[in-house]
């Protein structure tokens, strides 16, 4: 076994959420092989949250839009070749497949790397193609933990917890100028973050309205509401049921524009979702509400105090749960508010 590498490909294409979870081993990575060349193979839209991280080396870009034509689309056929190639020519000798699906395995292994790591338990039969398989027990339930115990496999030793995630200046301006358009004090407003890919992880729009009266009259903070295009519906739908005055910025940030409002935010109230995930790694106060998907894999690392959520840490090694006691209905407002009260008490005073 190598103790060494000279070029390393990590490939986590999505969600946003995931790839957060995947930061620590990235820097973990550049403290064990510090003169190493890293690689993130990620999709388009998510690029942004890697640009000039500190320990990344390039980004490469993975278009699955594009690339799942290749079968039938002469140009997505070309594209692929051009990636097939790009990943050969890099002659990798350590690749890290934390996505751990039948498509991003194949890419490993098409990569001509001779050292593949991945999970023992990959969907989609995706194991078959690493040479070096790491099985999940009861010591890496949690996804940053996973992630590390894959690359001790490879070697590294020191894999204490770091999240980096560095803020764009550009971008912090950027914020700044919205929230001063909108009247709203920087570092004394609250974001909400209602939507998510899944309908079924999304807590419901009256309980947000209900959150907001509480927030602004107890604390008397400014409140915004943060997502992507297809979230404004959710936010209007919550401003008409408060007269709490609520700003929808969704669809309106770019991704480093919303790190930048996360990082400033007095407080964070999300759902299971992207935004909450990079809240979490920035170090925000959060309130972070988790349903079906296991809490015990993927709640803000080393911040139990941040999650509301059923049963946490009963659920074994499942991804998923079909229970329906851990329904995201389940949750009530009394129970978030109390957590809103904590973390802002808890945070710095004004």
């Amino acid at each position: 076994m190598l103790t060494s590498y000279e070029k390393i490909l990590i490939i986590k294409p999505s969600s946003l959420g995931d790839i957060v979870l995947a930061l620590p081993a990235l820097s973990a990575l550049r403290r064990n092989f510090p003169d190493a060349r890293i690689s993130w193979l990620v999709r388009p839209e998510f690029a942004p949250l890697l640009e000039n991280h500190p320990h990344l080396t390039e980004v490469i870009s993975f278009d699955r839009k594009c690339l799942g034509k290749a079968w039938y689309h002469p140009k997505a056929f070309a594209a692929l070749v051009v990636l097939i190639w790009r990943l050969r020519r890099s002659k990798f000798d350590a690749v890290f497949d934390f996505q751990g699906l039948f498509r991003t395995a194949c890419l490993a292994w098409l990569s001509g790397c001779k050292r593949r790591f991945g999970m023992a338990n990959a969907r989609e039969l995706a194991h078959l193609f690493y040479t070096h398989k790491t099985v999940q027990d009861e010591a890496c339930i949690h996804l940053v933990d996973y992630y590390l115990k894959i690359i001790k496999a490879a070697g590294a030793t020191d894999t204490d917890v770091r999240f980096e995630l560095p803020v764009n200046p550009a971008d912090v301006n950027s914020a700044n100028r919205l929230l001063a358009s909108h009247d709203i004090k920087a570092s004394n407003y609250v974001v909400f973050v209602p939507g998510s890919a899944h309908s079924d992880k999304c807590w419901p729009v009256e309980r947000f309205a209900a959150l907001a009266d509480r927030i602004s009259a107890k604390f008397n903070l400014s409140i915004i509401a943060v997502g992507t295009e297809s979230d404004k519906r959710i936010v209007d739908e919550i401003k008409n049921l408060t007269d709490v005055p609520i700003e929808n910025f969704a669809g309106q940030t770019s991704l480093g524009e919303l790190i930048a409002l996360l990082k400033e935010a007095r407080l964070v109230v999300s759902n299971d979702t992207g935004p909450g995930h990079i809240a979490a790694a920035l170090g925000t106060p959060l309130v972070m509400m988790f349903s079906w998907s296991n809490p015990a894999r993927i709640a803000p690392y080393g911040r139990t105090e941040c999650m509301v959520a059923r049963e946490p840490y009963s659920r074994g090694l499942k991804i998923k749960s079909t229970d329906p006691a851990h329904s995201i209905r389940t949750i009530t407002v009394d129970e978030v508010f109390q957590k809103v009260c904590e973390q802002i008490k808890g945070s710095i005073s004004f």
